[in-house]
């Protein structure tokens, strides 16, 4: 091969590290100051781009030179920062406090918002940026072309290091983001405005996301995607180099950049798997990344009072859920059959975030990738009819959970050995493995085209008569995974949850029940995706994809975290919610970011945990007022 064309491809691969690390320095920093997993990170990079194709050009006609140019970028990335500040006055100075889970969610509905009004405002149509003046040229090297306008880029990177070392070691503002960092809790103890410290912090990381977008303009187009295509890359480079570490970070985003140049040339077709590869060999051999500390990960995932609603049903509880479970199966007596598709989708997707909170309530293991297992267990029941062994459906549906259930048993032997915000990373990067292979695999699964002609066997063809044959297996499961809760097994899960320390020096093997544990979800998981694989008729890699994992997410964490049936009434709510606000506005993300910002700040505990907490209340008062 050339080694001009080796260089310049190590060249571009500089500038492209170059420009992640502007945008995930931010994000550590972030983190490491206020502990909070940032996904609107992405949003402030998108809003960069967009403010920057606005004012840019307009700069440029007052005055056509690099000047202007990068006086418009560093204005965007002020006003980006601006975004943030309030951003974080007027959400997450509230959440502080609460679970990282819940703080993921809140910041999810702020991407949500963000994407609907960048719609409203720039509107669908990509917009093309203005080249920097004097930039548009190539530099000849080693007899290649190569245009000057990277090589800009390449030099920004270690700019913005070196500034932020000056920052970090030669002001007071600096050594207070260190010293959080490493303890933040005693610097609230030291007497610091900790309020102002989080503050200014927002402010760097968003106007570095913010600088990181802007930067971007002469390269791609501002578009409404752009934020879920970076923020992914920023967390695997925050994850890698240590979260919390801007030198760790640095080193990260040099390593992803030329893994990404160069592997496109080795691996053609599996250039989506190596970043993420290479996330999850580095957190299985240095947990957390390359500069980071253990201290960085301690952030709780679960509130500290645990769950107090894991306990059996009263007989008042049983017979409103024996009801409630009568009315969803009288849909297809009294529904159309689109009310019928919509309940099938809530049994299905009630199993599914069911699956979910059995990790993390019960467990304590936080997946951000469960939706790999459930599109899993899509692929294997649909690959199985529609292949060469044309199994007939029973057969795929017995064959899902298994498939799901294995491949959850692989990738957790690794992911049990970690805690915290690194173990949610890792499954992060597991899920994205399995959507990678989904998509370039397309000798098999079909890539982004997916497989269809998925459909029932000719006696479940029918709407209803497929509506309880899912009614049937997504309870039947549900059920046996609320046995195993209350079952010695789910009770040591929940020892271990509360304390892996005490419940090993007693004896117990936590690393082997948080396994099993983990294989079980997956394969439930499983079973939902070919559940729904038969109902929809076709898969596509997006139901291994991030979107629909946070979707599951949210369904825990709205119905309540700290119930046994919340992912039961989340599920309900969320997707009935879709249904009802999607056709009513084609903004109808911005209502659903509102209302799940609004179930955070006014249901902490999610609705069933709400009225867990009512029921709990008025039967305290009963006894004051029996005796008053």
């Amino acid at each position: 091969m050339d080694p001009s064309f080796l260089v310049l491809q190590a060249l571009s691969g500089l500038a492209s590290a170059s420009s992640l690390f502007v945008i995930a320095s931010g994000l550590t920093i972030v983190f490491g100051v206020t502990r909070i997993v940032n996904f609107a990170h992405g949003s402030f990079y998108m809003l960069g781009a967009y403010i920057a194709v606005t004012i840019v050009p307009r700069l440029l006609d007052l005055s056509y030179s690099p000047a202007a140019f990068f006086l418009g970028v560093l204005i965007s990335a002020l006003l980006v920062g601006v975004i943030g500040v309030a951003v974080e006055v007027l959400l997450l100075r509230r959440i502080y406090r609460v679970p990282e889970l819940f703080q993921l969610l809140a910041t999810f509905g702020v991407v949500l918002i963000v994407e609907d009004l960048v719609l409203k405002v720039w509107g669908p149509v990509d917009i093309a940026g203005p080249r920097a003046p004097s930039l548009r040229h190539g530099v000849e090297i080693l007899g290649q072309r190569f245009p000057a306008y990277e090589l800009v880029l390449i030099a920004v990177g270690p700019l913005v290091l070196g500034l932020l070392w000056l920052l970090m070691h030669r002001t007071r503002f600096g050594v207070l983001i260190r010293a959080a960092t490493q303890d933040r809790e005693m610097v609230g103890a030291l007497g610091v405005n900790q309020a102002r410290l989080f503050t200014l912090t927002l402010f760097l990381g968003a106007s570095l996301a913010g600088l990181g977008g802007a930067l971007q303009i002469p390269r791609i187009p501002a578009n409404a995607h752009m934020d879920l295509s970076v923020i992914t890359d920023a967390f695997v480079v925050t994850v890698i180099g240590g979260m919390g570490s801007v030198p760790g970070a640095f080193v990260a985003a040099l390593i992803i950049g030329q893994l990404q140049a160069f592997g496109i040339l080795i691996f053609p077709k599996v250039t989506l798997v190596l970043v993420f590869a290479l996330m999850a060999v580095v957190l299985v051999v240095k947990p957390w990344g390359l500069f980071g500390r253990p201290e960085a990960a301690s952030g709780r995932v679960m509130p500290p009072e645990g769950i107090p609603g894991l306990r059996r049903f009263r007989p008042a509880e049983s017979l409103l859920a024996g009801l409630a479970v009568l009315a969803l199966l009288a849909v297809p007596l009294v529904g159309d059959a689109y009310k019928v598709k919509v309940a099938t989708e809530i049994l299905i997707f009630a199993l599914a975030a069911f699956s979910l909170q059995f990790l993390v309530g019960v467990g304590g293991l936080v997946s951000f990738g469960h939706a790999a297992y459930f599109g899993l267990g899509a692929y294997a029941a649909g690959l199985l009819v529609t292949g060469p062994f044309k199994a007939p459906m029973e057969l795929a549906l017995l064959a899902a959970p298994l498939a799901a259930g294995l491949g959850a048993a692989l990738f957790g032997i690794f992911i049990v050995r970690l805690s915290g915000i690194y173990l949610a990373m890792l499954t992060l990067a597991f899920g994205q493995i399995v959507y990678a292979v989904c998509f370039q695999w397309v000798e098999v699964t079909g890539g982004d085209n997916g497989v269809v002609g998925v459909w029932p066997a000719a006696w479940a063809s029918g709407r209803n008569t497929y509506f309880y044959l899912v009614a049937a297996l997504s309870l039947a499961a549900i059920v046996l995974l609320r046995r195993v809760i209350y079952a010695p097994f789910g009770y040591t899960l929940r020892a271990a949850r509360d304390s892996a320390t005490r419940a090993e020096a007693i004896g117990l093997d936590v690393r082997t029940h948080r396994w099993l544990a983990f294989t079980l979800a997956g394969a439930a998981a499983g079973l939902a995706g070919g559940l729904y694989a038969f109902m929809k008729g076709s898969i596509d890699p997006t139901l291994t994809g991030i979107p629909l994992s946070i979707d599951f997410l949210v369904m825990v964490l709205v119905g309540g975290i700290q119930t046994v049936m919340g992912p039961l009434v989340g599920a309900a709510f969320f997707h009935a919610l879709k249904d009802a606000v999607m056709p009513l506005t084609e903004f109808w993300r911005l209502l659903l970011g509102v209302a799940i910002i609004a179930a955070v700040l006014a249901f902490p505990r999610g609705l069933a945990g709400a009225a867990e907490a009512l029921r709990g209340r008025t039967v305290a008062r009963k006894p004051v007022e029996a005796s008053a």
